[in-house]
């Protein structure tokens, strides 16, 4: 499945659910991964993102779904990029 990141900043709001109610990451984590997606890491961050996720979607459509569904809550807003391993990259321009 291909990978993505998805960095994220919460809203005014989403710092005040996360404040209140920190386990709510790991509840949008799962109603994320019951959208087709596995997320296969996540981390805070010190500096212009608040999190990264490294997330296996089987296709742009299905990311870019959970993206609107995520930023449509009002609680956050997202990045998301699509990554290649290096072996990957290395394999693509050898062909």
């Amino acid at each position: 499945m291909p990978t993505y990141l998805m960095l994220t900043n919460l809203t005014d709001e989403g710092r005040k659910t996360v404040k209140e109610k920190p386990e709510r990451i790991k509840e949008v984590n799962k109603e994320v991964e019951k959208m087709g997606v596995k997320i296969l890491s996540q981390y805070a961050l010190l500096g212009g993102y608040d999190f990264v996720n490294i997330i296996d979607a089987p296709d742009n459509q299905t990311i870019a779904k959970v993206a609107v569904e995520l930023s449509s809550r009002g609680t956050l807003q997202t990045t998301t990029l699509a990554a290649l391993t290096v072996d990957e990259f290395i394999n693509m321009l050898k062909k």
